[in-house]
């Protein structure tokens, strides 16, 4: 009974982490500013890395755990990237 329940508990989240992304997408589709867009970009990697981890978790496979570390990496340098965009208005100086 324990493995039908963590299996559920599982897709229930996978839902709900679907669900956060569809916002995030909307979020950035419509951000009134380009701080909003750049903040729904961070929760929507951060939802994407959960979702993959998730995955990995149902099939067993720790490919997947690989893959979120390199989203996680690449996701903070571009957050990074993005904010200094947004307050100098350059990247590299």
């Amino acid at each position: 009974m324990s493995a039908v329940l963590l299996s559920n508990a599982i897709l229930a989240a996978q839902l709900m982490l679907a669900v956060a992304m569809a916002l995030y997408l909307f979020r950035m589709l419509r951000g009134p500013r380009a701080q909003d867009r750049v903040i729904a970009l961070d929760a929507f990697y951060v939802t994407a890395m959960l979702l993959i981890i998730t995955l990995g978790m149902r099939t067993g496979s720790t490919r997947y755990f690989e893959a979120a570390a390199i989203i996680a990496l690449l996701g903070f340098a571009s957050s990074v990237a993005l904010g200094k965009f947004l307050m100098r208005g350059e990247v590299i100086e």
